[in-house]
């Protein structure tokens, strides 16, 4: 009698369930329908189209058989689950396609190239380039006046732009109290937040001819003496600033204020309170906020153009003299070949830029990721 019982009673469990199978079957069946209407409606075969029309028919058909194995609540929720999952597959398709692009066109130039990390464009023409592409020369030039003009720009960019976004947090989030000031600082900030980045560009640009003029005259040379890595730098300090003032504002938010008002209980001023006891405290926050912010300046093409112009060699000195940034390297060897009629070298350098620009955010949005956790409050068991 007892095994007819322990039987009985898994019978129970598993009663009104679906096989566990039955995701596999219904994926090979949705996928071979999607075929056969592919082929019968479509005059060549299109793999966007046979995907989209293998989930669409997936996520109807798991709905129907949920719906009539089980109950309506549970084919609603596997509805709603595989609906989320292929936005999910979705969206994911133009992050892959993009790395996959850049790996499978800039990978290889690097590999046979490796002289593009330590050259700049000095001195290439567009018989060299010819040469390349009818003759099979070696691939002139490179891309080091970009990483140079990158980092230097960048570092300028965030030291401009870091102690202002932290000064600013802090004050809105310890000092200021709901004032009119604190108010239209934040309207500011999100508006700064949305503007596109060639109106950044512009304004650093109108602002330091403004200056130019005022000490220097408006003579022309004067005028291009404007365009420097220091311009750049204003122009991405203007993006910077707003996504360091947001992050870092969050981040002291969640601090707990009983850890501000035993700090207080203890006798602590509050200047030594907010550097001892809440910023350590978001630590954490504010530099993953802090790296991200940096990672999403490096990549702007339009305001560095507007700002600090293109030179083919490299410059070290971003207060002097025009500076190339990477971004801008790869966008001048798109639309403007070194030579016309000769485009493949010049493509070959923009794939290299852009892999090594991807490479380079993707190690800045990892090291965020990484800073985080080493900052991270340590709790102990």
């Amino acid at each position: 009698m007892m095994p007819h019982h322990k039987n009985s009673r898994l019978d129970s469990l598993t009663a009104n369930r679906k096989p566990r199978w039955t995701w596999l079957a219904t994926a090979v069946g949705s996928a071979i329908l999607s075929l056969i209407i592919s082929l019968l409606f479509f005059e060549t075969f299109n793999v966007i189209g046979f995907v989209l029309i293998a989930a669409v028919l997936f996520i109807i058909s798991m709905y129907v058989i949920t719906y009539i194995l089980e109950e309506r609540l549970k084919a609603v929720d596997e509805f709603w689950k595989h609906l989320i999952w292929g936005a999910f597959f979705v969206a994911l398709i133009p992050l892959i396609s993009v790395i996959w692009s850049v790996i499978a066109q800039g990978l290889p130039t690097l590999i046979s190239n490796p002289g593009l990390l330590t050259s700049d464009m000095q001195g290439v023409v567009g018989s060299d380039d010819i040469a390349t592409q009818e003759e099979g020369a070696p691939l002139q030039g490179g891309i080091l006046h970009g990483l140079v003009g990158t980092l230097m720009i960048t570092v300028l960019a965030s030291i401009i732009s870091i102690p202002v976004g932290l000064f600013a947090s802090v004050y809105l989030t310890e000092y200021a109290n709901k004032n009119v000031f604190s108010k239209a600082i934040r309207f500011f900030v999100d508006v700064m937040t949305g503007i596109p980045s060639i109106v950044a560009g512009l304004f650093a640009f109108a602002g330091l001819t403004l200056v130019a003029e005022l000490t220097l005259g408006s003579s022309p040379q004067a005028l291009q003496s404007v365009k420097t890595g220091l311009a750049a730098a204003i122009a991405l300090s203007v993006l910077m600033i707003p996504v360091v003032v947001r992050s870092t504002e969050e981040m002291l938010q969640v601090v707990p204020d009983e850890l501000r008002e035993a700090s207080y209980a203890l006798g602590v001023r509050k200047w030594r309170t907010i550097t001892k006891v809440v910023l350590p405290t978001a630590m954490s926050g504010i530099a993953s906020g802090v790296t991200l912010a940096i990672a999403r300046v490096t990549g702007e093409t339009a305001p560095i153009l507007v700002t600090a112009g293109y030179a083919a060699s490299t410059n070290w000195n971003p207060f002097s003299e025009w500076m190339t940034a990477l971004p801008v390297f790869i966008y001048r060897q798109l639309v403007n070949p070194t030579a016309p009629a000769a485009g493949d070298p010049s493509t070959a350098r923009a794939w290299a830029g852009a892999l090594v620009l991807i490479v380079i955010v993707m190690g800045l949005n990892l090291g965020a990721r990484a800073i985080a956790k080493y900052f991270a409050p340590k709790t102990g068991k």
